[in-house]
């Protein structure tokens, strides 16, 4: 591919049309209010906003693409619940094929919480993904949530890279856990 090159000397790929222009849905309008603009990293930032329950199949696709879903959890279920609650949202980004990026984020009261960041492969290393965390952190600022906390997966070196690159620092904590009634 011949062309231009962006700042870092980077031929456009297939993130390129979201470092261009914002898209902007035809969809029902989103839930809460949330709409915003947050910077990336040329001027033309994606546009974040809370998803209805009209994205849930775009969503959880893109969920199931960016290999966040295990089987013991519903992801149409964690979708639903998380659109429809009071302390809750999906945020997402667009281009005019769908939904391209998304973050689930909560406020338990005590912390702020972030699950199932998710960049279409086709849509990455154009900014997305730091919007999405930045939309997530100014939900939580809007509910005067404290601190911001996310769990990834051990082994997992991107994500941890690209949290640490956002300025995210592993906790002194373990992490206890069991299921609760029957595994899938």
């Amino acid at each position: 591919m011949t062309g231009t090159r962006d700042r870092a000397g980077r031929e456009p790929g297939p993130g390129t049309r979201q470092r261009t222009a914002a898209a902007t849905p035809d969809s029902k309008p989103s839930g809460g209010g949330f709409r915003q603009r947050h910077s990336a990293t040329t001027a033309a930032a994606p546009q974040v906003e809370a998803a209805t329950a009209y994205d849930r199949e775009a969503v959880v696709a893109l969920w199931r693409t960016c290999d966040l879903t295990r089987p013991w959890n519903d992801p149409d279920r964690d979708f639903l619940q998380a659109v429809s609650g009071a302390t809750s949202a999906v945020l997402v980004v667009r281009d005019g094929e769908g939904v391209t990026g998304s973050v689930m984020v909560g406020f338990d009261g005590h912390r702020g919480w972030v699950y199932y960041v998710a960049v279409h492969p086709k849509a990455r290393r154009a900014g997305l993904g730091r919007a999405l965390m930045a939309a997530a952190e100014e939900w939580l600022i809007s509910r005067e949530a404290p601190k911001i906390q996310l769990m990834v997966r051990e082994g997992n070196e991107a994500a941890t890279g690209f949290y640490e690159a956002l300025g995210l620092k592993r906790q002194p904590v373990v992490t206890f856990g069991r299921f609760l009634g029957r595994v899938v």
